[in-house]
């Protein structure tokens, strides 16, 4: 795709008017860097390959916070302690990964060029649907590879500055896209995160409330799903850790979140099974 070392002038495809997607001028110009155009296993492949497990997402008044667990799987091997499942897609928005871990990172990879591609075109950035529109046409795209157990299934947040309040969606492998209120979690663990975030959440959190929330969901998963790992004490591994609001997106200092985990880990010596909700 790169102009000849004796003409430094760019090929005339990439000055013709067409679409704002960095995928479709992918899939004309050079469909064989597309993940899904490559050919799909002709058997089942999903044990040959890491996999991410655990994502969660909260909102709280002001934005949305996306968490992660680090631990990597192939069957029942650990494959990775430090993995990372949790990334911007652009500055006001995070996609969180579970699934096959390779080629969850490459759809995160062309996700965020698809963004900032769009945001070069337009002059401006896509809308928080336009944003969730797109990432749910890039898993559609490797259905071929779900099928053969190499699926993709991300969560997406991020703050709609239209609407004044971050927003969460999830996937199923076909692309179909879901709008969530208030938290939500995919992967292994998911069953058991939302369960504890289905006790803790309040609607008045503040950040660390809210990041605290998060931790105790991302610890009950671990704690009942072996594919999810909780805070690793003696490496000093935790959770990823994304906050976003109206000024734009940052992940949680390594410290911060380490305090967080520390108070949890003590507050469990007490009470093994995690903080009581109210009945009320």
């Amino acid at each position: 795709m790169s102009a000849s070392s004796s003409d430094p002038r760019l090929p005339a495809a990439y000055l013709m008017p067409g679409s704002s997607s960095f995928s479709e001028f992918l899939a004309l110009q050079a469909p064989d860097l597309l993940p899904s155009r490559r050919a799909a296993p002709t058997s089942h492949a999903g044990d040959l390959a890491p996999h991410g497990t655990t994502i969660v997402a909260a909102t709280f008044p002001g934005g949305v916070l996306m968490a992660g667990d680090r631990r990597a799987t192939m069957g029942n091997i650990i494959a990775q302690r430090d993995i990372q499942k949790v990334f911007p897609a652009d500055e006001y928005s995070a996609v969180g990964i579970a699934g096959s871990a390779g080629l969850a990172v490459e759809m995160v990879r062309l996700f965020q060029t698809e963004l900032e591609h769009y945001e070069k075109i337009e002059g401006t950035t896509l809308s928080m649907d336009g944003k969730a529109n797109r990432l749910a046409a890039l898993i559609r795209a490797n259905l071929a590879m779900a099928m053969q157990g190499l699926a993709v299934v991300p969560l997406f947040a991020g703050y709609d500055s239209d609407a004044e309040q971050g927003r969460i969606f999830s996937y199923d492998v076909t692309g179909g896209r879901y709008e969530e209120t208030a938290f939500h979690s995919v992967g292994s663990g998911s069953l058991f995160a939302r369960g504890s975030l289905k006790k803790l959440y309040r609607d008045d959190f503040t950040e660390v409330e809210c990041a605290t929330a998060v931790v105790q969901a991302l610890y009950d998963a671990a704690d009942d799903d072996s594919a999810t790992g909780g805070p690793d004490i003696t490496r000093r591994i935790f959770p990823v850790v994304h906050v976003i609001t109206e000024t734009g997106g940052r992940r949680m200092a390594e410290t911060e979140v380490a305090a967080i985990a520390d108070a949890v880990i003590s507050s469990r010596m007490s009470r093994p099974d995690g903080p009581a909700a109210a009945l009320t």
